[in-house]
């Protein structure tokens, strides 16, 4: 292959790049100001500005453009999954460290989102299971299993306890995005002190 080839053929891969992030950073914004259940791909298109040809080159549906946010998030949430493991290497410490870094990213993440979405609508990183989910998931129980090896953990279905804690995280991780201020140092303790001690180990409130 000549290098005027080569030298094409890695422009057309750059514009790809740049095209698909371009429909995505647009979808983001539309669901974030219309709400994902009345954006159309219309609306994603005049955002972008590319032809409507173009975007039916990376994407079929609304759906689809949807599901790629979510997977997109995943994708960059999964190093520091892995960051929090190598820094801290027991079982307890992971899942605190991992718990904290899920709600400081997710309140990054909805930042814009939650500003201007309808109320009641939730980001798509709570809402369907991707390719990059399931690699998140792998990463949570390889870490659990790993500890559960080395005696840090007891000796419990590692599937089950990554899929119970990821459900916790997610569903505490929700709520915490409804409160004013969010806080996340708040939402992992309690979190963290429901996965480790159960019930028993939760703070009271006040009557």
């Amino acid at each position: 292959m000549s290098q005027i080839a080569v030298l094409s053929q890695g422009k057309r891969e750059q514009t790809k790049v740049a095209n698909r992030r371009a429909i995505l950073d647009a979808a983001r914004e539309v669901f974030a100001e219309l709400g994902y259940e009345v954006s159309t791909v219309r609306d994603i298109i005049r955002r972008t500005g590319l032809a409507s040809g173009t975007f039916y080159n990376y994407f079929r549906s609304r759906d689809e453009v949807f599901e790629a946010l979510a997977d997109d998030g995943a994708a960059r949430f999964r190093p520091i999954l892995r960051a929090c493991w190598e820094a801290s290497n027991t079982f307890d410490g992971y899942l605190r460290a991992a718990i904290q870094a899920y709600f400081d990213f997710l309140a990054d993440e909805h930042d814009s989102w939650q500003a201007r979405r309808p109320a009641g609508e939730r980001h798509p990183h709570m809402l369907i299971q991707t390719p990059e989910m399931e690699r998140v998931f792998e990463e949570v129980r390889d870490a659990f299993a790993k500890a559960i090896d080395h005696g840090g953990a007891p000796r419990v279905d590692a599937d089950y306890l990554a899929a119970a804690c990821i459900a916790v995280a997610r569903e505490v991780g929700d709520k915490m995005l409804e409160r004013r201020p969010v806080d996340t140092a708040a939402a992992t303790d309690f979190a963290v002190n429901l996965i480790l001690g159960g019930l028993p180990a939760l703070p009271r409130l006040a009557p």
